[in-house]
C-alpha cells in the first residue's frame, strides 16, 4: 500500500490518495456564522494542493454551543447557499470534502454568554485559566435527545449542500469525548457508568446520522485513542468503541487524542507519557486496526513524506496532516512530484504549558490567516506576536458572535 494509492470506502466511494487535510479550527465565519470569503480562499488553497480528502474545521450543530467565536454554524438552511459554494470550492480539485460536525460541551468560553452543557457538572481544570470557561450544567435527557437530532440535521444539510461526507467529532475533550470519559461523565443513568452507557450518545448519533443521509454519503468518526489523563478514556476503551461502530455504517475512523486539559494532539500528554515527534498516534492506530472493519486514519504531527509512507506501509489506511498543510497547502502535490518538502514550526518551549499550547494554536492560525488572504505563510512568526494577534481576533469575533445571537433573538 502506497501514499498515492486510491482508497475505496465501505460506502463504495473513492478517495484518490491516502493523504487527508485533517481538521483545524479556523474561526473564520462571517457575521452570519456562515462560511466567509476568507474561508473560501483558504479552502481553495487546500483544494488545489492535492490531498485526497479535505475535512473542515469545527462546524457547530448548535449556534448556542461554540468551540470558539467565529465558528461556522450549520443548524438550519438559512445560509445553505454559502455552504453550497464552500462545498464546490473544497471539491474543485477532486478531493472528497467532509464537514466535521461538533458540539463543545464544557469546552466553551464563558464570555460567549451561553449556557454550557456537559454530561456532568465537572468544570475544566486549567489552573488560572479555568475561569475562562463556564461551569457546565449536567444535560437532561431532553437536551441529550436534542443534541442527537441536531447532529443528524447538520449532516443532512451538509449532504444537501454538496459535501461528500461528515466526520462526527468524538475526540479532543469536546462533548462526545466528555461522555466517553469517566473523568467527565459521572452520570448514574443510562448515559453513565459502564463504557457501553458512556458510548451510548456517540452510537445514537451515528445511527441518527446514517438514517437521514444517503448510502453514498460518508459517515466518519474522530475518536480519541486515549485521554492521556489517569482514570480517563483508555486505548482499550477506544478498541471497544470501534468494535461497536463496526456495524453502524461508519466509513472511516480517525484516531487522535487528548483534550484542552491534556493536549496530546500537540504532542503533550498530562499522564507523563512521551509521544513521538511525528505520527503521535500511529501505534494506537495499528492496534485499533486489528478490530476495525472500516478504514483507519491517524493524525498527529506528520510532516515528512518518509514518515507518511511508513504509516501507510504499516497498514494504516490514511494519514491526516494538519499543521504542515497550514504552512504548505501544496504538500501532497509536492510529494507526488518527488519533492521532499517537510514544513515545520519552531518548537515553543515556554515553561507555562497552557500558554505554550495556546501559542502553538495561535501560530497555526496565523498561517491560516495568511493563506486566507492569498499570502505566503510565515512559520518563523514570533509565538508571542501570534498569540497577541489571536487574542485580539478572539475579542473581535466574540463581539461579532454576541451580535449574531442578539439578532437571532429579536
Amino acid at each position: 500500500m502506497s501514499l498515492f494509492d486510491r482508497l475505496i470506502l465501505p460506502n463504495g466511494s473513492t478517495i484518490q490518495n491516502r493523504i487527508a487535510k485533517a481538521a483545524m479550527e479556523e474561526n473564520m465565519a462571517d457575521a452570519d456564522q456562515a462560511p466567509s470569503e476568507a474561508l473560501m480562499r483558504l479552502y481553495q488553497a487546500w483544494a488545489d494542493g492535492g490531498a485526497g480528502l479535505i475535512i473542515t474545521g469545527n462546524v457547530m450543530v448548535d449556534g448556542r454551543a461554540m468551540t470558539g467565536p467565529g465558528g461556522v454554524v450549520l443548524q438550519d438552511d438559512q445560509q445553505l447557499d454559502k455552504f453550497k459554494r464552500w462545498a464546490r470550492v473544497g471539491r474543485s480539485g477532486g478531493a472528497q470534502f467532509w464537514l466535521q460536525i461538533n458540539h463543545p460541551g464544557r469546552q466553551m468560553q464563558a464570555n460567549l454568554g451561553q449556557k454550557a452543557w456537559a454530561p456532568s457538572a465537572v468544570p475544566l481544570d486549567l489552573g488560572s485559566m479555568s475561569k475562562l470557561f463556564s461551569m457546565p450544567h449536567a444535560m437532561t435527557p431532553a437536551v441529550i435527545e436534542e443534541v442527537v437530532q441536531r447532529f443528524a440535521r447538520s449532516a443532512r444539510l451538509g449532504e444537501q449542500a454538496g459535501f461528500t461526507g461528515v466526520q462526527i467529532h468524538a475526540a479532543h475533550g469536546y462533548l462526545l469525548s466528555q461522555f466517553l470519559s469517566p473523568l467527565t461523565n459521572q452520570r448514574t443513568d443510562e448515559w453513565g457508568g459502564s463504557l457501553e452507557n458512556r458510548a451510548r450518545l456517540l452510537l445514537d448519533i451515528v445511527k441518527a446520522v446514517r438514517a437521514v443521509v444517503s448510502a453514498e454519503f460518508a459517515v466518519a468518526v474522530k475518536l480519541n485513542s486515549a485521554d492521556f489523563q489517569r482514570g480517563g478514556f483508555t486505548a482499550d476503551d477506544a478498541r471497544k468503541v470501534v468494535e461497536w461502530l463496526n456495524d453502524l455504517g461508519v466509513d472511516l475512523v480517525e484516531l487522535s487524542g487528548g483534550s484542552y486539559e491534556a493536549p496530546a494532539m500537540q504532542g503533550d500528554a498530562r499522564d507523563g507519557r512521551t509521544l513521538a515527534r511525528e505520527a503521535y498516534f500511529v501505534e494506537f492506530a495499528r492496534d485499533i486496526q486489528t478490530v476495525a472493519k472500516m478504514p483507519v486514519m491517524v493524525t498527529g504531527g506528520v510532516r515528512r513524506r518518509p514518515v507518511a509512507e511508513s504509516v501507510v506501509a504499516s497498514g494504516v489506511d490514511m494519514v491526516g496532516i494538519g499543521t504542515a498543510l497550514a504552512i504548505d497547502p501544496g504538500l501532497p502535490r509536492d510529494w507526488r512530484q518527488g519533492k521532499d518538502s517537510a514544513p515545520q514550526l519552531p518548537p515553543i518551549t515556554w515553561k507555562n504549558k497552557a500558554f505554550a499550547a495556546l501559542a502553538n494554536m495561535a501560530v497555526v492560525k496565523f498561517q491560516l490567516s495568511k493563506l486566507s488572504r492569498d499570502k505566503q505563510p510565515d512559520p518563523t512568526v514570533s509565538p508571542l506576536r501570534a498569540l497577541i494577534l489571536q487574542q485580539l481576533a478572539v475579542l473581535w469575533r466574540t463581539r461579532q458572535y454576541r451580535r449574531w445571537v442578539q439578532k437571532r433573538l429579536v
